[in-house]
């Protein structure tokens, strides 16, 4: 029973310790070695401050186990229980790494590393650690004598003798002394090689910057150079041989396992290019054809290892290259740009454990506070240190980073960096990522000093600080552009203006002195408006950044602000509802469409908010337009008031399609840019001629009733034509139309015609009426012999005008023609009239075949402006609108009276059909409608960038990169925007010169 009871007391204690397995830990209490100190409560308490006491005591017992005879195990008993250092050094690194129990179990002298607590063990540098290297003359001692060091290092990490800044140093230091002692013994292997060369090692990453892990690649990068009277040729390839022996030695696995692979892929052209390069080869790559992140990777360059000299030389040759890079025509896009590549790799599975690269990640920080150091970095030379922390803090000093976003960014990159050394300190394996497991957590959590309730802990703090990275990272680069035009507390730093012009001009901003005026002019004061947006303009400010005119946005925000500042709800909804600012955003920097909209009426911006996610840009439904516009038309007082509101409404309507296309076309960070560009397009096409059907029946309904009363003498209706019938209308599109009337009963023929072109005439100048509304301008040339022809006929006079005169590109422009205001009755007689003219029954003759084909040839040659690219011009160019629909209607003239799915209005509806019956392959039909769609979209891009209709591609820059944006095509990539155009619709073209010319 004493037994018992002395058992179930031990097995409390184990528990209250922190023993997750207190059945095994008795086990290894009861063992032999540890007779001596069984009992000792000094070793309990000890075991339980570590990280995981389980662990700890497994390797103190294998620790006893493996020392060769009783004394030196009496040696280490006596050490532990008396000198405290020693032991809490011991038990919290067996605590904390399986992988040193590991060494310490193979190597059981090595503690004695662990025993020596003089002041200058406190904080060992390279001169240390090449003491601690020095009898290493093969791979394997270096294996065994690297452990040793890094026992010491890890002892004072775990301890907390050392922060997370001094131990990363020691490690990069450790690196240092490992990397030279390394490439000592190849030399010694080959000192042929070693004579005929200077061999410098240049560390890279983190390594170079003075902030290594426990487990990382030691990237660097190789400069060689003959020594004096040596071929440069052959020194080359010796320090070639040096160099290749000095990564194998460090990264092979041998019996001691391996030290760390050495990464040399950041030299110039990567694994592609050669090892080693002379200095002026390296030199001359730089400033030909090395790309921003590559400057950027030698923010952190650092000669650690072989020919110093040589090394330096390297470091001043680059130094002014890197600090000119800010000036790159799309620096800062280009630096996130690569940001957002390395978070778009990372594997769906992983994202929500990645402790360096997701959003909210060591990167985050790391990326910031380098874009920051190269764009100041020039003028002022404080800024120039390739240690993250170091440089925060000098970026602070100097006002270039608020300092309390600073300490907050400072005391989250710490804790995180933690959490990274101690997950990869547990095997020494090369990982950034949180364990799932809860055991692991557990020792994770405990080991960072938070043992309450670990787990729970560790997942709340890292959630938090990742949360504060993910907030400050981007608003880190913005913030201090309104201190520097605000009134600061004093003894605040803040950006010099010419910083901040510095800053602006990086972000893409041509006149920085504006862009200030306008922050000042928004941010400035002790309001609560001017409180809201210096909350907002961080972020804005970054919106803007990431569109072509960053200039045009900001103006525009400041525009839309001052009319609409002193309304209550209109900041509020910006800083309450995340995507209404985006959104904002996202339509002000665009293009001068939707701002001109939206200037008009700036309360509009209220629709970017509407519902979670900007649902109030969906376009709205033709039934909901008529409704609204109907209603209007009836309470008003005159035509002129009924059709100033339809006007409105369009303008508003405009407005919303035109912003439910750039964020579709754009994407916001919690929505990706639409896929379905087809569809997108469809839908603005679609919203477009359902807004223009709707104002020509409210204007319809209000000429009506101010002249006739509730009935007009004649019936009458208006047939959309081309692309408005077609549910295709762009931005810039006039509305191509037909009116028919037919006389009431007993009413006479001219009465009846003289009251239709009265209506038709005076919607005409209604919709033209200069006011703040767009014009709709009305196009009928489609008309029974065009301009020459009467405005408006009869239902009568058409029968008989296509009986007798119909031509065949009459034919094929009805194929379009589809009612859209007025009469519905008297639309579908007009529709059924029309019906054997479109699809002619057994399709057309040889003659009218060839009649299409030569009208289309001569609007080919004599349509297309003078000078134009005709494999650029979206109409009438090469694989452009024209000739696709030409040949889509080529088919339903053939084969709609057979084939039902052709007899629609619709370009892409009919093509589908034809590819659905066989008339046309599914490759083919593939090719035309992709070329379609791009022709669509470069013309509804050009009408949102320039606020006027065009069909070719912008000769201005910024509205050509602006297009770009719109498509897709990143900073710097409208080059290639123009190839693709090119690609696609010359293969439309080739289809064409098949199914259309017959070739």
């Amino acid at each position: 029973m004493t037994t018992l009871g002395r058992r179930s007391s031990t097995f409390t204690r184990l528990l209250r310790h922190g023993f997750t397995d207190p059945s095994a830990a008795e086990r290894l209490l009861e063992s032999a070695e540890l007779a001596p100190i069984r009992n000792d409560p000094v070793l309990l308490e000890a075991l339980g401050a570590t990280a995981d006491p389980d662990l700890a005591l497994q390797g103190l017992v294998r620790l006893l186990e493996a020392q060769p005879e009783d004394t030196p195990r009496r040696e280490l008993l006596d050490t532990l229980i008396a000198a405290k250092p020693l032991r809490d050094r011991l038990l919290g690194v067996l605590g904390a790494s399986a992988a040193l129990g590991d060494h310490l179990a193979r190597h059981p002298r090595d503690w004695h590393a662990l025993v020596m607590y003089e002041p200058r063990d406190l904080h060992p540098g390279v001169e240390e650690f090449e003491r601690g290297l020095a009898e290493a003359t093969d791979p394997v001692a270096l294996r065994v004598a690297y452990r040793r060091c890094l026992l010491s290092i890890a002892a004072r990490d775990v301890c907390g003798t050392t922060d997370l800044a001094q131990t990363a140093a020691e490690l990069a230091d450790l690196a240092t002394a490992t990397l030279r002692a390394a490439l000592a013994i190849a030399g010694a292997a080959a000192p042929e090689d070693a004579a005929l060369c200077r061999l410098a090692v240049i560390a890279m990453g983190k390594c170079g910057g003075h902030e290594l892990n426990y487990v990382s690649d030691v990237d660097v990068i190789f400069v060689g150079e003959a020594v004096d009277g040596a071929d440069e040729g052959k020194a080359l390839r010796a320090a070639t041989k040096l160099a290749a022996h000095m990564m194998r030695i460090c990264s092979e696995t041998t019996v001691e396992g391996s030290i760390w692979p050495v990464d040399a892929n950041l030299r110039p052209e990567g694994r592609n290019g050669p090892l080693v390069r002379t200095l002026a080869s390296h030199l001359a790559y730089y400033q030909r054809w090395a790309k921003t992140w590559e400057f950027q990777a030698l923010l952190k360059a650092r000669p650690v290892a072989g020919d110093l000299a040589l090394g330096a030389e390297y470091v001043d040759a680059l130094e002014p290259l890197v600090w000119k890079v800010a000036e790159r025509e799309n620096f800062v896009t280009d630096v996130q740009k690569m940001r957002r590549r390395v978070v778009e790799n990372i594997p769906v599975a992983e994202i929500d454990r990645e402790l360096k690269l997701a959003p909210g990640g060591l990167r985050d920080v790391e990326f910031a506070v380098q874009l920051l150091q190269l764009v100041h970095g020039r003028a002022d030379t404080s800024l120039r240190s390739g240690t993250t922390l170091v440089a925060l803090e000098a970026l602070a000093a100097g006002g270039y980073v608020g300092r309390e976003d600073a300490a907050r960014l400072d005391d989250a990159y710490r804790f995180l960096r933690t959490m990274e050394h101690r997950i990869q300190l547990y095997r020494l394996r090369r990982t950034h990522l949180v364990p799932a497991d809860e055991v692991d957590q557990r020792r994770l959590g405990r080991s960072m000093g938070l043992r309450t309730d670990p787990v729970a802990e560790l997942n709340r703090e890292w959630k938090r600080h990742a949360t504060v990275v993910r907030r400050l990272h981007e608003k880190l680069f913005y913030r201090p552009l309104l201190d520097a035009v605000a009134q600061l507390a004093p003894g605040e730093t803040r950006l010099s203006p010419q910083a901040a012009r510095e800053r602006l001009v990086a972000l893409g901003y041509i006149d920085p002195a504006a862009a200030l005026r306008h922050i000042e002019a928004l941010a400035s004061g002790v309001t609560r408006k001017a409180a809201i947006q210096r909350t907002l303009l961080p972020v804005l400010l970054g919106w803007f950044a990431d569109s072509a005119d960053p200039d045009a946005g900001l103006l525009n925000f400041r525009k839309v602000s001052d009319a609409l500042g002193k309304t209550p709800w209109y900041l509020r909804l910006l800083r309450d509802e995340g995507a209404a600012a985006e959104n904002l955003a996202r339509v002000l920097s665009a293009g001068r469409l939707a701002p001109d909209l939206l200037m008009r009426a700036p309360e509009a911006v209220a629709l970017l908010g509407d519902g979670d996610g900007g649902s109030g840009l969906e376009p709205r439904e033709r039934a909901h337009l008529d409704q609204e516009i109907l209603a209007a038309v009836g309470r008003a007082d005159d035509a002129v008031q009924a059709v100033t509101f339809a006007r409105g409404v369009r303008r508003r309507e405009l407005f919303r399609t035109a912003a439910f296309d750039i964020v579709g076309s754009y994407g916001t960070e919690t929505q990706p840019a639409e896929a379905d560009q087809g569809a997108l397009v469809d839908r603005v096409g679609g919203a477009v001629s359902d807004l223009t059907a709707a104002t020509l029946a409210g204007t319809l309904r209000a000429v009506v009733r101010a002249g006739w009363g509730d009935t007009l003498p004649t019936r009458f209706a208006v047939i959309g034509m081309g692309r408005f019938g077609g549910h295709e209308l762009g931005y810039g599109s006039d509305a191509d139309v037909l009116f028919v009337h037919e006389p009431r009963e007993g009413v006479p023929e001219r009465e009846a015609s003289e009251a239709a072109n009265k209506v038709v005439s005076e919607m005409r100048r209604l919709l033209q009426v200069a006011s703040s509304d767009p014009p709709l301008l009305i196009d009928a040339d489609l008309r029974p012999e065009g301009k020459s022809g009467p405005l408006v006929r009869s239902l009568n006079s058409y029968e008989a005008y296509y009986r007798r005169w119909s031509l065949v590109w009459e034919s094929q422009a009805l194929l379009r023609a589809e009612p859209v205001a007025g009469d519905e009755e008297l639309g579908r007689r007009f529709i059924e009239l029309i019906d054997p003219l479109r699809y002619p029954a057994e399709g057309l003759g040889d003659d009218a075949v060839r009649e299409i084909r030569r009208l289309k040839a001569r609007m080919e040659s004599e349509r297309l402006p003078r000078g134009a690219d005709p494999t650029l011009h979206t109409k009438l160019g090469r694989g452009g609108l024209s000739d696709v629909e030409w040949t889509v209607q080529l088919m339903q003239l053939q084969q709609g009276w057979a084939e039902p799915g052709l007899r629609t209005t619709r370009t892409r509806e009919a093509l589908a059909a034809a590819c659905a019956a066989e008339l046309i392959s599914a490759e083919d039909a593939s090719t035309l409608d992709e070329a379609w769609v791009l022709a669509t979209r470069v013309r509804n891009a050009v009408m949102l960038v320039r606020g006027r209709a065009g069909d070719t591609f912008p000769s201005d820059p910024r509205e050509l990169a602006a297009v770009g944006r719109y498509l897709g095509y990143g900073p710097g990539h409208v080059g290639d925007m123009l190839d693709d155009y090119r690609r696609t619709t010359r293969r439309a073209r080739g289809v064409v010169d098949v199914m259309f010319y017959g070739a």
